[in-house]
């Protein structure tokens, strides 16, 4: 169980604010518990590929070595060098290919179609999406109240999972999901009430980067229980890095930030009410945090 954490900040308001602080995962991020969810379900007889931008890659590759998988991750050949050098770490074999992310899981779904391999979705399947509502099972434990969560959108698996959770057991939560303009497909695909594609320009939250499968569960998921999507730019993201590391003293990856910028973007609407941050990884890329955070 990760810790929930009162926010210290001025900027917090009238309102109540916490973060649910999944930076403090043994792998860095959120993304361990679907992986464990789902390499716990499959025979070790078999090697799997997976695609990811960096967390996913990490989680798996630590569940892999506990479960005793032989484990493959497509990583976009702009991957953060610190989050590769984890997976490279954990003795994990790394195939480099396109852009971003979505065109590194095209890869590798292909090789899963070879025969080679059995695919691991990073967010398009149940048993990762359930992992990852357990954070909301946590939270309902943990928290008296809930009147919104924010939480950052990239594949829609963690958002679903979260959702899917508090809409059962607490219908009022509202849910906020936080999108990079840089990267912003989900959001784009929920607006146009089908998978689309859209540009993906390069944002400090890369975790949440890339496209998503055609057809995903995700998109039906995260349609029904996201309640506002927001829009937050580059500039919008280094305001929330900065306040993190500075008044709230947590050091946190971009798509982390991104879903208190999203909070920042609209607090008077939520005040005084009980407001939950996910901060979802804390894997960073560290020229690219010290430069971000240098502009406080």
């Amino acid at each position: 169980m990760t810790p929930v954490l009162s926010s210290c900040s001025a900027q917090a308001g009238n309102a109540e604010l916490y973060f649910k602080a999944e930076n403090f995962q043994t792998t860095g991020s959120f993304k361990l518990r679907g992986a464990m969810a789902k390499l716990t379900s499959l025979p070790p007889d078999r090697p799997l590929i997976t695609a990811s931008s960096g967390n996913h890659g990490i989680a798996c590759s630590h569940a892999a070595r506990i479960c005793g998988h032989n484990l493959t991750v497509v990583l976009p050949e702009t991957v953060a060098q610190s989050k590769l050098a984890k997976i490279k770490n954990l003795g994990t074999e790394v195939i480099l290919h396109g852009a971003e992310s979505g065109l590194a899981e095209v890869h590798a779904r292909q090789l899963a179609d070879s025969g080679q391999f059995v695919y691991v979705s990073p967010y398009n399947d149940t048993e990762v999406i359930a992992g990852q509502g357990t954070i909301a099972l946590e939270l309902l434990e943990q928290l008296p109240h809930i009147d919104n969560i924010f939480v950052a959108m990239g594949g829609g698996g963690l958002i679903s999972g979260i959702g899917s959770v508090l809409k059962a057991f607490l219908p009022q939560c509202r849910i906020i999901g936080v999108s990079a303009t840089n990267s912003a497909a989900l959001a784009a695909s929920m607006a146009a009430g089908k998978v689309v594609e859209t540009q993906h320009l390069d944002t400090l939250a890369d975790g949440i980067a890339g496209g998503i499968d055609k057809g995903s569960i995700t998109l039906a998921l995260a349609s029904e229980v996201i309640d506002r999507v927001v829009h937050c730019s580059e500039e919008e993201i280094v305001v929330a890095l900065n306040s993190l590391a500075w008044s709230e003293k947590q050091i946190v990856e971009g798509a982390a930030a991104l879903a208190l910028a999203g909070y920042f973007a609209t607090k008077e609407d939520y005040a005084g009410q009980v407001n939950v941050v996910l901060l979802c990884g804390a894997n960073f890329d560290k020229e690219a945090l010290l430069a971000a955070i240098a502009t406080n």
